[in-house]
């Protein structure tokens, strides 16, 4: 969807995108940021939009790592289990020993696979946050990669409940 609107405040909307690197000098900063900068611009249907679709990105690449270092951390410690009921490792105070490097090459396997999806979901996040950022500087509408829509989208103009008995207020008894 490539509609422009007729007055967005642009450089608001790419701030928003922008904002979220900064996770890597604050502690959640990708989520205050984004908030801060969406509700203090929020009445702006251009803004109101581009902050949901970035909040809902980097809330859908939080979980997207949590899920894949929490199986990485679990597959590690049952294959890392495995190993040492096998007997190959020797762990001393200087050093571990692979005694049969054949049973540790399932972990180091998995390892890298682990590696290699969270190298893929880190350069998406940079790649999609710097895609959004100039799309919104150009007044565009981006819609995100492998996104969980958790705030959705509302009509401004449309604020009623889509239960009957909540709209109908002569029926509505104490």
């Amino acid at each position: 969807m490539n509609t422009q609107t007729t007055n967005p405040d642009k450089t608001v909307a790419a701030f928003i995108h922008l904002s979220t690197f900064s996770k890597y000098f604050i502690p959640f900063g990708n989520f205050i940021f984004p908030l801060i900068l969406w509700t203090a611009k929020k009445q702006d249907p251009f803004v109101d939009d581009h902050g949901k679709k970035a909040l809902n990105f980097q809330i859908s690449m939080f979980l997207y790592f949590v899920l894949v270092a929490a199986i990485g951390i679990s597959g590690v410690v049952i294959m890392g289990m495995n190993i040492s009921e096998q007997g190959p490792l020797f762990f001393s105070e200087d050093s571990i020993r692979v005694g049969n490097l054949n049973t540790a090459i399932p972990l180091i396997v998995f390892m890298i696979i682990i590696g290699i999806i969270l190298l893929g979901l880190f350069i998406t996040d940079l790649v999609a946050v710097i895609s959004a950022t100039i799309k919104a500087k150009d007044g565009h509408n981006y819609k995100y990669p492998i996104t969980i829509n958790f705030i959705s989208s509302t009509n401004s103009g449309d604020h009623t409940s889509k239960n009957e008995q909540f709209n109908n207020t002569q029926n509505q008894t104490l």
